[in-house]
């Protein structure tokens, strides 16, 4: 996962979200994933512009894409050469920018919940988050104090995630997001930040 700038759109500055899954030398030989997000979302409202989600799983190949029209309450999809227009709720998300919204609008206290609108696979749906309680975590990063947020998943979403995710932010004002955890259709996957974060303690 990483996060770039991606211009401006007239007065309003914009981020550009990557996102990239690949399944590990060992699963590739009997399921290979190679999927890729990209998502533009502009930075006052963290509201989505723009999503390409290029789905490689197994034998599976898909290319799909989404113009959000957040002021009329549609989303163009596009797959297949073919383009639909669909009605969506108010201030929704996709499944990338719905992460990066929860960090800026969740309060990092162990019980809180924030419900948000995200659309994907042609649907609306309710995301559910929620702060499950605040520990230590390591990493490269050294030790770190951080908020543990379940997602309550309805749906599959780029991990292939059979179930929730399981997000660790710092407990401080950048709230860095520092792990990712969720099942998988085979095993599980585990991302950790490889920078970003200066080595750090709980003390500091």
């Amino acid at each position: 996962m990483a996060v770039n700038g991606a211009g401006m759109d007239a007065d309003r500055p914009l981020a550009k979200l990557n996102t990239t899954a690949q399944s590990s030398p060992v699963i590739t030989k009997f399921f290979p994933v190679d999927n890729r997000v990209e998502s533009i979302v502009d930075l006052t409202t963290l509201l989505p512009e723009h999503l390409i989600f290029k789905r490689r799983e197994g034998k599976k190949k898909e290319d799909i894409e989404y113009i959000f029209h957040q002021k009329e309450g549609t989303v163009a999809v596009v797959k297949n050469g073919a383009t639909e227009i669909r009605e969506m709720q108010p201030a929704t998300q996709d499944i990338i920018s719905c992460l990066y919204y929860a960090r800026s609008e969740l309060l990092l206290r162990p019980g809180s919940l924030l419900t948000m609108n995200v659309y994907h696979d042609k649907k609306n749906r309710k995301l559910d988050v929620r702060v499950e309680e605040i520990e230590i975590v390591s990493g490269p990063w050294g030790e770190v104090e951080t908020a543990r947020v379940l997602v309550i998943m309805p749906f599959q979403g780029l991990f292939l995630n059979k179930g929730n995710i399981r997000v660790w932010f710092t407990n401080d004002d950048r709230r860095i997001p520092v792990r990712m955890k969720a099942k998988v259709v085979i095993g599980s996957i585990v991302a950790d930040l490889v920078s970003g974060l200066p080595s750090t303690s709980p003390t500091q």
